[in-house]
């Protein structure tokens, strides 16, 4: 089996590339913050549902009382947060709607998730070296 097959390892790459092409995205919204008429872009995260894992399934906590959290919001016991999905951003006067606070927030996120998911990487790599015996 090769190192490319282990499902984990693929979509921590896929993960990687992915935030490596958004920092570009981003960068690109912050150059151009003053460039009339520009909008903001951002890529779509890629999900990895069933078929990036076949032969896997998903798990669900059983509510085994009423006062226990569920794992959904609609299971009732309270607890829930909602989403605030108002996209409100104000477009200055030229038509340009880049936040650089908004850019800002979003590049550090971002490489911040990079950087977990690389230091995840390197340590499936170090116990994979470990279980074969060449730590």
């Amino acid at each position: 089996m090769a190192i490319s097959d282990i499902p984990i390892l693929s979509m921590l790459r896929t993960r990687m590339n992915w935030q490596q092409q958004r920092q570009k995205v981003l960068a690109d919204n912050v150059a151009n913050s003053d460039t009339p008429n520009y909008q903001p872009r951002d890529l779509v995260e890629p999900t990895f549902g069933r078929s990036a894992m076949p032969g896997t399934m998903s798990l669900t906590l059983a509510r085994t009382a009423p006062g226990h959290l569920g794992s959904d919001s609609a299971g009732g016991g309270g607890g829930g947060f909602e989403t605030n999905r108002a996209g409100g951003f104000e477009v200055k006067p030229a038509g340009n709607a880049v936040s650089l606070e908004d850019q800002m927030m979003k590049v550090a996120a971002n490489q911040m998730d990079y950087q977990a998911a690389t230091t995840l990487y390197a340590r499936s790599l170090g116990l994979i070296k470990t279980a074969l015996g060449r730590a």
